[in-house]
């Protein structure tokens, strides 16, 4: 059975380079380091219009629900709050927790 624990962020278009280049260079990083998901992919969302910010979609793919779980109540959490320090009152996220049928 396959999950997807799948992350919208909105980030202000002024931060939008900055955020992606972060994302990219050092945040996917650390957290396929963990050796929790087995890929990830990241889309931006078209259908999304304003006129301050785009929006995201990153999809971490895993095989396992306990796996993601407990990612969710460890690391996770640590690496959450380093996003929200560094990007502040510039981005909203919403998460969800897919399972593939």
């Amino acid at each position: 059975m396959k999950f997807i624990y799948s992350v919208t962020v909105g980030i202000d278009k002024e931060t939008e380079q900055e955020w992606l280049l972060w994302m990219n260079e050092l945040y996917f990083k650390k957290v396929m380091s963990l050796g929790v998901f087995s890929d990830y992919k990241l889309y931006k969302i078209l259908t999304h219009e304003d006129e301050d910010s785009v929006s995201y979609n990153i999809q971490y793919h895993c095989d396992s629900i306990e796996k993601i779980v407990y990612y969710l109540n460890n690391e996770g959490k640590i690496l959450v709050e380093e996003h929200r320090a560094k990007f502040k009152d510039k981005h909203v996220v919403f998460n969800t927790l897919l399972q593939e049928m």
